[in-house]
């Protein structure tokens, strides 16, 4: 039986390497990888529908997932996730806790970027500040004019403008004309080099693992999604990817953890390996439902109260059916 040809889309991650270099194959599937920053993946994947298999933003799937319309169906491996603590940078000079948002102006790229809607739940669960509470102000970080990849109907109570013709929201920033500023990226260089620009929490790693010691929650930015036409056609084969990204993020923890020589350019690799495994486990990078059911959960009650979610979605029924076990030896 002659194997399919896909394309696959995906971040060039330590837990996607052995796919790419072809230590790990996906059973039955003669691969075309392709990888792509996220914002031209999503907006390939979800406008024009480009990739048999591609990395998607678990928010954007949701949203087409409720509305009927989504070409893909997600299977459980999260290439992405990330406390997004770091994600709010603030005008110190005028905000000194969360609080403090309350009645304020925060530049994002996109209102329904995954790690929007994380960081948006962590300030209303732990602060009480809600979406309502914000003015919210529509831009491009780098690039003036970015638009949403999909469209939204948003809850009456919460106020979206766009940024002005020709600016960003990190010149926003930087000029004082917002107060804070969302996204999966940090500002520009420029506004990163005002000394009234800075991270809202001022150590956000203990936060979040304070966050995740009162929640368990480690949050979830993006999921693999596979053709629907083709696992209908071929009801193997969302299984063989599930079982495929998880042996290739196998091979990356393992490399992670032979210090030997590092296989990574950066200092205190051991140190981080160990204070991560005693905070959140040995397998703390899980992919699988029920290891992750109260992220999704989570993530999904969230997303649909900001008004992103046409309908309530649930855990159970948002992955590939085959998906949700695995087998055992």
């Amino acid at each position: 039986m002659s194997k399919l040809q896909l394309s696959i889309a995906m971040g060039d991650y330590d837990r996607t390497r052995a796919l790419l270099d072809g230590r790990v194959q996906i059973d039955g599937v003669d691969p075309v990888y392709m990888n792509l920053y996220p914002e031209e993946m999503f907006f390939r994947a979800m406008r024009s529908q480009e990739f048999d298999i591609s990395e998607l933003s678990f928010s954007s799937y949701a949203v087409k997932t409720a509305k009927g319309d989504c070409p893909y169906v997600a299977v459980p491996v999260f290439l992405s996730r990330a406390f997004r603590h770091t994600s709010i940078y603030v005008r110190k000079d005028r905000i000194h806790k969360p609080e403090d948002l309350k009645g304020k102006r925060i530049g994002l790229p996109e209102y329904q970027l995954s790690a929007n809607v994380w960081a948006r739940a962590l300030l209303q669960d732990d602060y009480g500040v809600a979406p309502e509470d914000v003015t919210w102000v529509r831009g491009g970080i780098e690039t003036p004019g970015r638009p949403e990849k999909i469209a939204l109907n948003l809850p009456a109570g919460v106020k979206l403008e766009s940024a002005p013709d020709g600016v960003t929201i990190s010149e926003l920033l930087d000029r004082g004309d917002i107060d804070g500023f969302m996204a999966p990226r940090p500002p520009s260089a420029q506004a990163m080099a005002n000394p009234n620009v800075g991270w809202l929490f001022d150590d956000p790693t203990s936060v979040a693992k304070d966050y995740f010691r009162r929640t368990g929650i480690f949050p979830i930015m993006h999921v693999v999604g596979v053709r629907k036409t083709l696992a209908e056609q071929h009801p193997w084969l969302p299984g063989a990817v599930f079982k495929a990204f998880s042996q290739a993020k196998v091979a990356a923890l393992d490399a992670l953890s032979d210090t030997s020589a590092t296989k990574v350019t950066l200092p205190f690799v051991e140190e981080q390996l160990k204070a991560a495994r005693e905070t959140m486990g040995e397998d703390y990078w899980s992919y699988g439902v029920e290891r992750n059911r109260a992220t999704i959960d989570t993530f999904l009650r969230h997303h649909n109260a900001q008004g992103l979610s046409s309908r309530a979605l649930s855990t159970d029924g948002i992955f590939h059916p085959a998906t949700y076990e695995s087998y055992a030896i």
